[in-house]
């Protein structure tokens, strides 16, 4: 059986084909805000089938290629579309991109998602930093041979979310005229939405938030020494809060509505994560 490594290590040397510079930044879109991607200049860009070992998007609202360009007089690469846990992918699989930038020399990651608000002050289109996470999909990215060449057998998590980037994204926000909320994300296996009694022992637990995603791609960032900042779309209100029922189209709808807010963030926000 191939090792993780070897795998990483192929599909980051067909990317660097691909590159014009080194990498200053990678960024993971989650559903219904891949436009960001769109807003590039100087892009090339690579479908997921074409990397060798990378899984293949099967989510709507997940466009399954890889972007690479500048933000400002940065250069970026940003996946349009995730790997999850639920479609089938262990979460080593749902990760590699993650170790792919670690190899390709990439130090700093924005991972990004849509998410249920569990905290009665959030409303559907605002977008939260992640100040934390409670990873409990019932597995563990790190789980089984650790590879010293990535990082650590036992690494440290007390800070998964970078604090100054998280200080630079609120005031990024505030200089745009809006303010960002802050949370707990709590990240479940999926694919059904949690039920109100979830929702309800997620909130005495601590999150703010609640998704399918981020948590493990945080864990396999921070295993690698990467700086990570974390920002959830709240799409929905999740269940028991409003007394609806809960759609993926609604997920998608409040991304678009939230979709120039969202860009004006990164395109503000990028280039000062970069410079530190």
């Amino acid at each position: 059986m191939t090792l993780l490594y070897d795998k990483a290590s192929e599909a980051a040397r067909f990317l660097s084909a691909h590159l014009n510079s080194p990498l200053d930044i990678f960024v993971v879109l989650g559903s219904g805000l891949g436009a960001f991607a769109d807003t590039l200049s100087d892009t090339r860009t690579v479908d997921y089938k074409e990397i060798p070992h990378f899984p293949v998007s099967t989510v709507e609202g997940h466009h399954g290629r890889l972007v690479f360009g500048r933000c400002g007089d940065f250069s970026v690469a940003v996946m349009q579309g995730r790997f999850h846990f639920y479609e089938g992918y262990s979460l080593a699989e749902a990760t590699l991109p993650i170790r792919v930038a670690q190899l390709l020399g990439v130090k700093r990651l924005v991972v990004t998602n849509s998410a249920g608000g569990l905290n009665l002050g959030f409303e559907p289109g605002d977008l939260m930093v992640i100040d934390d996470h409670l990873n409990l999909m019932g597995d563990n990215p790190l789980r089984g041979p650790n590879d010293e060449r990535f990082g650590p057998r036992f690494p440290d998590m007390t800070q998964v979310y970078d604090p100054e980037f998280r200080r630079l994204a609120h005031e990024t926000a505030e200089g745009l005229g809006f303010k960002l909320q802050q949370g707990v994300y709590a990240a479940l296996s999926g694919p059904s939405f949690e039920t109100p009694a979830e929702i309800r022992m997620l909130g005495r637990l601590g999150a703010d938030a609640a998704g399918m995603s981020t948590a493990p791609e945080a864990i396999v960032a921070r295993h690698g020494g990467m700086r990570v900042l974390g920002i959830s779309c709240i799409s929905n209100l999740a269940a028991g809060t409003t007394g609806e029922p809960l759609n993926h189209e609604e997920v998608l709808e409040t991304g678009q509505k939230v979709s120039a807010r969202f860009i004006s963030l990164l395109q503000a926000l990028l280039p000062k994560l970069c410079r530190i």
